[in-house]
């Protein structure tokens, strides 16, 4: 595959493993991004923490990763990929080994920093593909860097789950894992390419300018709003509360209910670059996010309120993963939407505003199924009062994208160019 994107659209072999490196670690920060759903309980007792208060510092990743996004794209627009990305993986390895200390309080610390770290991931996969693959394939690499993550995201309960119930202790796990990060961040540094010299002495004026340029954009802030409403089903119901959810209100087997769980992002692998494909080849964005805001609201309906049985096993689920792909169109948008230079920045705009909607809302969300419950055991009716208004918010984001400029291949070509006068 990449050697066909490499000679389809002349970009360099170098380019190409830098992008693919990236991946790889987006990858990597995705299993430590879900990887707790799967030893809740272990955790729980290790750490000393409530439920509730588990959740909260598992969701201290999201505090880290949302407001980073905004440092992160400015960065990589000012300093370069090689100056960032490999820092930010060394800053992941340090809090999977903080993580794994057994110590609440610096497993908060490990948390937020493997969320701080992580966000250097995508922001720069998506950086090194917009600026160096043709436009004509801007949907489809993005897809295909979010399947690394997704593919991260299901090994994080796929293969993290059994082995954690087969008896690896979990903090064996996290200490592997910041070893493993402490190599891919000397790869990194290898294979990024150097950033472009800039003339330009105030980097920092430059970067407020383009971080004000891009957040100005009224269609920055519709894409934004579009991906995190796309996206939480999958950040807080299924990676947070997934295995609980199928253990609680349907008596599942923790050993079926983690498979199950983990047949959401399985469906991302498949649906991010399914999706990224399709809008590439019509052209058009509009439409496949509209159409797949449309089967994710009926997705999440079934999982709440459906009776059970009506599907077969992981049907739902995958479902569920591909339509919540499209909420990586929306980084494709912003980025057509805004100036050619503002790539870096433009995808930390909207990575910020998509993962403010999981930091903030994440402890919301508990507390209603907490107040559901009235601190009691949890049943079926308390997870769907809890998480109905996932509901309300795939329908407020399909209106949102009614209201998008279509920034397709096929609407800009159609475009025709500006009128030259003739002085013959």
């Amino acid at each position: 595959m990449a050697r066909r994107i490499a000679s389809s659209g002349g970009v360099g072999g170098v380019i190409v493993v830098a992008w693919l490196a990236a991946s790889i670690f987006y990858f990597y920060q995705y299993i430590l991004r879900s990887a707790p759903a799967v030893m809740m309980p272990q955790l729980s007792d290790a750490l000393g923490l409530s439920t509730a208060g588990l959740a909260t510092l598992v969701g201290l990743f999201y505090y880290g990763y949302a407001p980073f996004s905004l440092v992160a794209g400015v960065a990589m627009d000012q300093l370069g990929a090689r100056r960032v990305v490999p820092l930010g993986c060394a800053i992941v390895a340090v809090g999977a080994l903080l993580f794994a200390t057994g110590d609440s309080n610096l497993a908060a610390v490990g948390r937020l920093l493997q969320g701080v770290g992580g966000v250097f991931a995508l922001i720069g996969a998506a950086y090194i593909a917009t600026t160096n693959f043709p436009a004509s394939r801007a949907a489809t690499l993005i897809g295909v860097t979010q399947m690394f993550g997704m593919a991260g995201g299901s090994a994080g309960q796929f293969l993290v789950g059994p082995a954690i119930a087969g008896g690896v202790h979990w903090s064996w796990f996290w200490t592997a894992m910041g070893a493993a990060g402490a190599a891919i961040a000397v790869v990194l540094f290898l294979v990024m390419p150097p950033g472009r010299k800039s003339g330009n002495r105030d980097w920092v004026g430059a970067a407020a300018s383009a971080l004000w340029a891009v957040a100005s954009n009224p269609q920055s802030i519709l894409c934004g709003l579009i991906s995190g409403l796309f996206f939480i089903p999958t950040t807080i119901f299924d990676m947070v509360w997934g295995v609980r959810f199928l253990q609680e209100a349907h008596d599942m087997p923790y050993g079926m209910a983690v498979l199950r769980s983990a047949s959401v992002p399985f469906g991302w692998i498949i649906g991010c670059p399914l999706v990224g494909m399709l809008s590439d080849r019509m052209g058009r964005r509009k439409p496949v996010i509209v159409g797949s805001g449309l089967l994710l609201a009926a997705c999440l309906a079934m999982i709440l309120y459906g009776p059970a049985g009506v599907f077969p096993p992981f049907v739902l689920g995958l479902a569920t993963g591909i339509a919540s792909g499209a909420a990586m169109l929306p980084y494709t948008v912003i980025k057509e939407a805004n100036r050619p230079e503002h790539s870096g920045t433009a995808t930390g705009v909207v990575n910020f505003i998509n993962f403010s909607f999981s930091a903030l809302l994440g402890p919301v969300f508990g507390g209603l199924l907490l107040k559901a419950s009235g601190g009691g055991s949890r049943q079926l009716e308390h997870y769907q009062a809890a998480f109905s208004p996932l509901l309300y918010g795939v329908a407020l984001a399909v209106l949102l994208a009614l209201l998008l400029k279509e920034t397709g291949t096929r609407v800009r070509s159609a475009t025709p160019p500006p009128v030259i006068p003739s002085h013959a």
